[in-house]
Order: C-alpha cells, then structure tokens, then sequence
C-alpha cells in the first residue's frame, strides 16, 4: 500500500522541537527524511553522542516520536566539503527544511538562494519564531513569547489572576511545526502547476495569530478582545468550564447551545435557571450549585451518568490518561513499533485517516549519523573517500 507522501525526499536540518514535529508529519505520511545532524558538541543538547549509549538512552531513543520514520547523517557545516555534501543531498531533494535563526544558513553557504542554484524545484522551508523579516525577527524566544506576540496568552486564565501558560502547544507545535507541514505541502502542490519550487518563511508567532483568526473578526470590527475568563469559550460561563469531583480529578462541560444549556440546568435540578443563559448576572449562582454538585461525585461515576446525556461533558485526563483512554486507543492514537534495540515500544498514533493511503510509523528514531555510510555511498563517496571525510571531521 503506498502512503500519501511516498516519494518525497526531505533535507531536515532543524533541530528544536517545532522543526523535528513538521518533519515528523511528513515522515508519518511516507516521506524519505533526512536528518542532516551536527557534530558532538558543536550545538548545545544535541549532535551524536560522544560516548556509548546505554540501556536508557537506547529507550529514550526508541520512544522518541519526533525522530520517527527518519534516516540520520551527520555533517559538519563548518567545513566546506560539508556543505558541498547537503548541496549534493538538495539537489536529489523536494523539501529542504531549517529552524536557525534569521542569517545563519546563509553564513553557512546552505541559504535558499544558494539551495536553489542547486535545485530550482526545491521547496525551502524557514522555520523560526518571528520569521524573517519585522522588528522581531533577530530576537530569541520560546513558545510562550510567540504566544504572547500573537495574542493567545494574554487571553487565558482567570479573571484577576495572573496568566496561564498552556503547555507549548500552540507555538511550538500548531502554529509552528504543524503550520510549517501545512505549508510545504501547499507549495509542492504550486510546484505541479508552476515547475518551480519556492520559499516558506514559517514564523510560529504568526501561526499563532493565524490560529486565532475567528477571534480576530470580532476585534477588527470593533469589538473588545477575548480576556481570560470571559464569558463564551474563555471559562468565564457556568457551562463552559471546568469542575473538581470528589476524587480531585476534573470534569469539562462545554454546554453552549441552547438545548445542552436546557439539558444541563435539568440534570443539575435547577430547571429554573433555563431563561438565563446569557444573563451574567445569575452566572455565579449557578456556578457554585455545579461546584458543589460535583464534588458529590468521582469524575468516572459523573462521566459515565452524564455520557448519555445530551450534554457536552468529558473527564480531564492528563496524559497518561490520555493515552490510555479507551477512546483514544480505538482510534488507534497509540500504536506498538519495533525496535531493533529495544523490542516492542509504544508511541502516539497518526492523528489523520485516510481510507485508501493511511500514514505508517515505519522505523522508530535513528542514532546521529546511523546511515552516514549509506547516504555518503549513495551520493557517489567510495570508502576510501568516506574514511577521508570522517578523519577530516566533515561527517561522523
């Protein structure tokens, strides 16, 4: 069975986590990755190891979703035969994707100009925070500056309490590894029509605010922006929010409609409450008969009485939860993968389905420069040469 993207070959040379994820979309969909990789040392936190990985290294590696369906060379860039051997690599390529900062591929002679003399029909893929141009684009930052900038942070939390910051989400991975992915293919499907590829400048704090593009309809006509704890989607509504059980553990309901509204003032027996959907002013009442109703009960006995209710409720797992969620299991969102290393290792599934040409978890997470030889003897490199290159520290 062929996978959607089989017969796409991608240069990755990112290395934080928003890049790996896009990679890893493509990569779960059938595409050939490449890690191009630095060498030990040369970038803080990552590279090839300098001494013999052990037992919990080999399953750190193993459950290492983000390096999946991925081969792994190690280059050093610094060096120009390095450079000539990722020329080489983009021009047998489709994607060349990079996450630096602003300036340092074209330092290192691998820029999209400098790609493209080599492939024309290459689609280059920028990824970085700020993209590459604005005020911004020179400064560092993490996931929750970018969702600071793009106005999501600022909206969530509760009401005279100082901000919550989600997990990196929606930066890090939406509006950046996963908006990145978006985008590549977009432009692959440009290069059928047009025959040449192009570049995607991919900043995650304008995906941030790409993601936010119903609420910015209401701002740009006028109206004032979502606050945290607002009344609607920011849990500022008895019926959208979140409940202790008895337990500790949570519940959600997001009963906005007028006949889940109906169903819940019946199942909280405050039937009476059902004229005053949108009247603030009764909304702390009612929220405090659901805060002690609630606590009556564990959060698995109120699921399974209001699961059959017309009602919008769900339990609050954390992740492990999740992951064991029965749901979420028939859905096939954790799948078993071989190793060869460690045996029979669990990872998270493929989220989208397809019916004719479904993604495939196919290998688990490469070592740093695991298939150097192989790549190095496709590109053309004798053994000889091979030997030379690694004693001149252009590759390992």
């Amino acid at each position: 069975m062929t996978l959607p993207l089989e017969g796409i070959r991608v240069v990755d040379l990112s290395r934080l986590a928003p890049g790996p994820y896009c990679s890893m979309l493509l990569g779960d969909l059938g595409a050939d990755v490449l890690l191009v990789e630095a060498p030990a040392g040369a970038v803080p936190g990552t590279g090839a190891a300098a001494a013999p990985p052990d037992e919990a290294a080999k399953r750190r590696r193993a459950h290492n979703p983000l390096a999946r369906n991925k081969r792994s060379i190690v280059v050093n860039l610094k060096e120009q035969e390095g450079r000539e051997i990722v020329h080489k690599l983009a021009g047998e390529a489709d994607v060349f994707l990079e996450g630096f900062r602003p300036g340092v591929v074209e330092r290192l002679g691998v820029g999209f100009e400098q790609i493209r003399k080599t492939n024309p029909r290459i689609v280059y893929c920028s990824l970085s925070g700020y993209g590459q141009t604005g005020p911004y684009h020179d400064m560092v930052g993490h996931d929750i500056n970018y969702i600071s900038v793009g106005g999501a942070l600022g909206a969530i939390g509760r009401p005279g309490q100082k901000l919550s910051i989600p997990y990196n989400t929606i930066a890090d991975f939406a509006g950046g590894g996963l908006m990145s992915a978006f985008s590549i293919l977009a432009a692959l499907i440009a290069r059928d029509r047009t025959g040449r590829g192009q570049y995607v400048d991919s900043a995650m704090s304008d995906g941030v605010l790409y993601l936010l593009a119903s609420q910015t309809g209401g701002v740009l006509a006028g109206n004032a922006p979502p606050a945290p704890g607002a009344p609607g989607l920011g849990g500022g509504s008895p019926h959208y929010d979140v409940y202790e059980c008895a337990d500790g553990k949570y519940i959600s309901l997001g009963s906005l409609e007028p006949h889940f509204w109906a169903n819940l003032c019946e199942v909280a027996g405050r039937p009476d409450m059902k004229p005053y959907e949108y009247d603030a002013s009764k909304h702390d009442e009612f929220s405090q008969h659901l805060t002690t109703m609630f606590k009556r009960k564990t959060r698995e006995e109120w699921f399974a009485q209001l699961q059959s209710v017309e009602l919008c409720v769900a339990p609050v797992l954390d992740l492990r939860e999740a992951l064991d969620n029965e749901h979420n299991r028939a859905r096939g969102m954790v799948v078993e993968v071989q190793d060869p290393e460690v045996g029979t290792v669990r990872q998270v599934g493929i989220g989208p389905k397809f019916s004719g040409t479904p993604g495939e978890v196919r290998t688990t997470a490469p070592w740093p420069g695991q298939h150097t030889d192989a790549v190095l003897a496709l590109l053309g490199y004798d053994e000889a040469a091979r030997k030379g290159l690694r004693e001149r520290g252009v590759v390992a």
